[in-house]
């Protein structure tokens, strides 16, 4: 649930611009699609809600050219948590291994304000909790939850509790689709204690 950006172009005669600008912490997925490292066809970003380059669409326009599906933050209200789940299911499938990163500021702000960028108008708490929980099937084989700034968190650390419990809903969905594979395989788990 990253957005993807391509950096800073040298013809943008940015005071900014170096070759170190194509790499930071919101250029992964477009330097790994450009490297093709991801695959075609199974890559999404849900929980858009704002455009980085003011009335541009370059941001939306790399997503396309690079095949991820964009869902965006009002979609809940049009297909609801279960259709975005869905959405998400049918695109992915069950089988392709999944890394799922999840930038917690799809959250909304009041819900996540302990975030390098904090902007109105993204998902509850709830509403992504149940959507992790609607595509619990997928073959997540890592995850990561990014841009927590505890420093910006308020009263009762609402951002870091939120932060724990997707990693929570992650973790435990991780672990229940390798005991149904066990199951459904009738591999024989070996539990061994070194004390």
């Amino acid at each position: 649930m990253q957005q993807t950006w391509p950096g800073i172009k040298e013809e943008d005669d940015s005071y900014w611009f170096s070759d170190q600008s194509n790499y930071n912490h919101a250029s992964v997925f477009w330097n790994a699609a450009r490297e093709g490292l991801l695959a075609d066809g199974s890559c999404i970003h849900a929980g858009l809600r704002t455009r980085l380059t003011g009335t541009s669409f370059q941001d939306y326009e790399n997503d396309v050219q690079q095949g991820f599906m964009q869902i965006e933050v009002d979609d809940i209200d049009r297909w609801g948590v279960e259709g975005i789940a869905e959405r998400i299911l049918t695109r992915v499938g069950t089988e392709v291994p999944v890394y799922l990163s999840i930038d917690v500021d799809v959250l909304d702000v009041a819900f996540a304000p302990g975030t390098g960028t904090p902007e109105a108008g993204g998902w509850s708490t709830r509403e992504l909790i149940r959507i992790l929980r609607g595509i619990d099937g997928l073959n997540v084989v890592g995850a990561d939850v990014v841009e927590v700034a505890p420093a910006y968190d308020g009263v009762g650390e609402p951002t870091a509790i939120a932060a724990a419990q997707i990693v929570y809903e992650v973790v435990t969905s991780m672990v229940k689709r390798g005991l149904e594979v066990a199951d459904s395989s009738k591999v024989k788990l070996v539990w061994k204690d070194e004390l």
